[in-house]
């Protein structure tokens, strides 16, 4: 059964221009390339960010069909906060404005704490942590420049609730969900800077095929999953019309509500759960 996206209840202008200019990192696959296709049907000017130049150049290809105002990639390791702030600069030689920043780059891995090297572990934080603080760095200092624009910063579920054998992704999207809502806090004085956390939960991506593996075995999206366009749809229109959070399914309220009102059952329960529903075998 397919939930409903919860959609705002009053949707006023909206926040940047019909041929924005925006940045979508992580946009080689997954979410990220599913944000990029559905800004482009919006047409607007997009700059798409990975590190892989090949896949990038597909995306850019598809986008051009579907009809964006253009579309140019910049290679870039986001961990890298020169790289980043060289990804910033290009964009603003070539349109002199950012007006909007989707951030769906991430790294996953799985495994035991014990089982997870220091290398891994510092891996996955040096991409979803230390790379969401350096997109952020750049995206706000131009936005407060401008005055006006919106960060949309991609989380997960897992930085809502608590997982075995995912730590160092669970500690990376807990950190994510806590920069955004620091975000809010010091750029409320500027009221056309936004800065809006997308909470997706089980989303079937690549990204679980690619994760960095401590404990053997494959992965799977556990159910219920939903599609990447369905976290486009959510993401385009918090660039739209920000909010400070959006969930992408009522079903992530369910296992919040359980984590956080029952945390006795919900720690003696997940576990199995999880092994059951996200092994491929």
């Amino acid at each position: 059964m397919r939930l409903p996206v919860p959609l705002p209840l009053h949707l006023g202008p909206s926040a940047v221009p019909d041929r924005a200019v925006v940045v979508v990192t992580g946009a080689s696959s997954g979410i990220g390339a599913a944000v990029a296709e559905r800004l482009a049907e919006q047409g607007r000017h997009l700059v798409l960010v990975a590190r892989s130049v090949e896949r990038l150049e597909k995306v850019a290809a598809r986008c051009g069909e579907l009809g964006c105002s253009s579309v140019m990639i910049v290679p870039t390791d986001v961990s890298d906060d020169a790289a980043v702030e060289s990804l910033f600069a290009e964009v603003l030689a070539r349109h002199g404005r950012v007006d909007a920043v989707a951030h769906c780059a991430g790294e996953v891995t799985y495994g035991r704490l014990e089982e997870t090297s220091a290398d891994v572990f510092d891996r996955v934080l040096a991409t979803n942590v230390s790379g969401s603080a350096n997109i952020s760095r750049h995206a706000i200092r131009r936005m407060r420049s401008q005055e006006k624009g919106v960060l949309v910063l991609v989380g997960s579920l897992l930085g809502e609730v608590a997982i075995p054998e995912m730590t160092p992704y669970v500690v990376s999207k807990w950190g994510v969900r806590a920069l955004a809502r620091q975000l809010v806090v010091e750029n409320i004085d500027l009221p056309r800077v936004h800065v809006s956390h997308v909470v997706p939960g089980s989303v079937d991506t690549p990204i679980y095929e690619s994760a960095l593996e401590s404990a053997g075995g494959a992965h799977k999206p556990p159910p219920p999953s939903i599609r990447p366009e369905r976290v486009a749809r959510v993401v385009a229109q918090e660039i739209q019309h920000p909010s400070r959070e959006r969930q992408t399914a009522l079903s992530n309220h369910v296992l919040i509500a359980a984590f956080r009102t029952a945390p006795w059952a919900y720690d003696r329960v997940i576990g199995p759960v999880f092994k059951l529903a996200s092994r491929s075998r």
